[in-house]
């Protein structure tokens, strides 16, 4: 078998699977927001189910659903009927997924879920099935085909029962105002909780600060570039910002003219430079850093007043970049 016919392989299974999920998007309806709307009301957690394949779709969209405010825990049919039933409660809502919606594990577990009262919603990959018609919210998972060339290993129907446990998730996070801090509060650890958590003002220099005063000279902002790391902020006496010198800034001076240094600043210095203020996230700071080419960047605060400086290799340190 060549590369091409390899490759050719790899596109057909993308494409029957996104081909699956334009079909699976256009037939939502209003079965989904009443899906949403029983999740968003109740006061009780989402318990997710499935077997096999689907099992292990449940498991991530237990995990997402928990990940982004909407408490969830998977429960396998097989251990519910030996004990694990114990965590249901009637204010629970349960989310059933199968392709067949025949599966004897599935129904058996439905019908001891209403017993205790617990609200359904099934993920089903036939509507005309058993489940379907049992569960109080059915969402249509119908694929025409597997991606499997012979039609048989879960492959589209599971990536379609994926995207919808991540549309119910998304459309809850929007439906309670879930926050980028309430994200961060719930993911303290590594690199993506520091991202959402950590603020400029936590990562800037707030003194010595590289400042000198309207009317200095270039001379003058040589020594500053050279012990605050390459740039130097004009300041009056209320810190009001005036303009931003850069090591840069001068070396092209330098390389056009000879007698330079006895200049004043604001010659050459750029009069509004790109400023972040004090409380933006540090991650959004190093974002404008990286995206403009810049090493160093003003902080003001409220009142745009001169607070501090932010460098792009502290920040990288920080890992907020």
């Amino acid at each position: 078998m060549t590369s091409e016919q390899i490759i050719e392989r790899g596109r057909r299974v993308l494409r029957l699977e996104r081909e699956a999920l334009g079909t699976v998007e256009q037939r939502l309806g209003e079965s989904f927001a009443a899906a949403v709307t029983m999740i968003a009301e109740s006061n009780g957690r989402v318990i997710v189910t499935g077997v096999g394949k689907s099992g292990l779709i449940g498991r991530k969209i237990a995990a997402t659903l928990t990940s982004t405010g909407t408490p969830a825990i998977f429960l396998h049919p097989m251990d519910s009927v030996h004990g694990d039933l114990g965590i249901v409660g009637p204010n629970d809502i349960a989310i059933l997924l199968s392709k067949s919606g025949e599966s004897d594990e599935m129904l058996g577990l439905l019908e001891h879920l209403q017993g205790l009262g617990v609200r359904t919603i099934g993920i089903i990959g036939e509507m005309g099935s058993a489940l379907a018609r049992l569960c109080n919210v059915a969402l249509d998972a119908w694929v025409r085909e597997e991606a499997c060339p012979h039609d048989l290993a879960p492959t589209a129907s599971t990536t379609a029962a994926l995207a919808l446990g991540d549309a119910l998730a998304v459309a809850l996070l929007e439906q309670k105002g879930f926050r980028r801090e309430d994200f961060a509060r719930l993911h303290p650890g590594g690199a993506l909780g520091r991202r959402l958590v950590t603020r400029v003002d936590e990562v800037m220099v707030s003194a010595p600060l590289p400042v000198l005063p309207p009317g200095s000279t270039l001379r003058q902002a040589v020594v500053v570039l050279a012990e605050q790391r390459g740039i130097v902020l004009v300041t009056d006496d209320e810190r009001t910002l005036h303009g931003v010198l850069t090591a840069g800034d001068l070396t092209r001076l330098m390389e056009r003219e000879v007698e330079v240094l006895s200049q004043p600043v604001e010659r050459i210095m750029t009069r509004n430079p790109r400023c972040a203020h004090s409380g933006e996230l540090a991650s959004a700071v190093a974002f404008r850093m990286e995206t403009n080419g810049i090493m160093a960047m003003p902080v003001l605060d409220a009142n745009e007043r001169l607070v501090g400086v932010a460098h792009l290799h502290d920040l990288m340190r920080a890992r907020v970049a």
